[in-house]
């Protein structure tokens, strides 16, 4: 008998990177951080040792809502990644959280990604793994 091929994996970030390492620490307990300056007030995303905007090292860590609204997106139609492509047509999204920051993500939980919309509300949904989750986004339902 042969055994049945093991899924492919989903590539996961480096957990050893300067800048992110934080981040993607404070995602094992489903928390989604992004830092802002406490000398010019600066939402800074993605994580840094310095704030963009006045270049001040002065950075508090934030947890957002989860919450936010699609920015804009793409849905993918091919991969080669054997992970992305087993999960073909997916979305891609700028997320703009309510908290200001703008985040890069997937769309999940829609039958159809292109019927994704512009300004559409969506919510966190965490995938997660040994060491750290993945921030995923699905659609607020309407309410009734």
């Amino acid at each position: 008998m042969s055994e049945s091929p093991l899924p492919p994996k989903r590539p996961l970030p480096k957990l050893t990177e300067a800048d992110t390492a934080e981040f993607w620490k404070r995602t094992r307990d489903q928390q989604l951080s992004y830092q802002q300056c406490s000398d010019c007030d600066e939402i800074v995303f993605y994580p840094r040792h310095h704030c963009t905007h006045c270049l001040g090292n002065n950075l508090e860590w934030r947890t957002a809502s989860g919450k936010g609204t699609v920015y804009t997106f793409s849905v993918i139609r091919q991969s080669y990644h054997p992970f992305f492509r087993s999960r073909l047509p997916y979305a891609v999204a700028w997320i703009d959280l309510e908290e200001g920051p703008r985040i890069l993500s997937n769309v999940v939980g829609l039958a159809d990604p292109a019927t994704l919309e512009i300004g559409q509300s969506v919510e966190v949904e965490w995938e997660p793994h040994e060491e750290l989750s993945i921030p995923l986004f699905k659609p607020v339902s309407a309410p009734v």
